[in-house]
């Protein structure tokens, strides 16, 4: 286990979107230990100068910046206000439950859209505005958050499934591209974390936990801080012949090689 991250990333400017809460805060703060300028990212505000702020407390440089990622009017902005990243973590998403718990047939675009809109769309959008830095510099880091839904595909999660192997598709093509000019592209799978709708679920029915716990060989649902170790490290030098890749943080849900 690498138990001193202080400088593993040290001298580079990591923007994380969707940082103000669950998996995005958990690799903010991570990025900050592990020597990196971040900016934090969310559509609130406060959400965002509450991570910055807790990033601070640990004498760690971080700052805010509002945008929603999935207009293509606020990506302008936000590249405007953060200026060239050489690392560009894409996590904010959007969950199936977040829009429907029904079967495919039962929906219609009113709820494909924003699915496709912030899961894949502004992947791409936010990728193509940071991406001409990093060829310039001929050093960058690309990593997507993506799910095993769009590895294995889920009941009632089509169309999310579909969004994020997209990404996926998407980030495997661009490594292909990119990786003689010093880029990675690279993406990490999680499984379902216990954060956000799940936990109230959990909190209103404790069972459920244990319930969807036995599908995983490790035996429990996955913390938002479970990914953080591993973004790093793909976002580092020492990943520098790691690219294309799809990294399950899963607890083992659906393994594969």
């Amino acid at each position: 286990m690498i138990r001193d991250w202080s400088n593993f990333i040290a001298g580079r400017v990591a923007l994380v979107t969707g940082s103000g809460a669950g998996v995005g805060r958990a690799i903010a703060i991570q990025m900050a230990r592990a020597g990196a300028e971040v900016w934090v990212n969310d559509l609130h505000r406060e959400r965002a100068e509450k991570v910055v702020a807790e990033i601070g407390e640990e004498g760690l440089t971080a700052r805010a910046v509002v945008a929603d990622v999935a207009d293509r009017e606020g990506v302008p902005t936000l590249v405007r206000e953060t200026g060239p990243v050489d690392i560009l973590v894409n996590n904010a998403g959007i969950p199936p439950e977040g829009i429907t718990v029904k079967s495919f047939v039962e929906t219609g675009p009113d709820e494909w859209d924003p699915l496709i809109r912030l899961n894949l769309a502004a992947v791409l959008g936010v990728t193509r505005a940071y991406l001409p830095f990093m060829l310039d510099s001929g050093w960058g880091r690309v990593l997507t958050i993506v799910s095993d839904a769009g590895r294995k595909g889920e009941r009632k999660q089509a169309v999310y499934g579909a969004a994020k192997a997209a990404a996926m598709g998407f980030s495997r093509g661009l490594a292909a591209e990119v990786g003689r000019q010093g880029v990675t592209v690279n993406c990490i799978a999680l499984g379902s974390m216990k954060h956000g709708v799940l936990a109230d679920a959990i909190e209103r029915q404790p069972e459920l936990e244990e319930r969807l716990a036995r599908a995983y060989p490790v035996g429990r649902l996955g913390q938002v801080g479970d990914p953080a170790p591993l973004a790093v490290l793909l976002c580092s030098d020492a990943a520098e012949w790691i690219t294309g890749q799809v990294y399950p943080v899963d607890g083992g849900y659906f393994p594969a090689l």
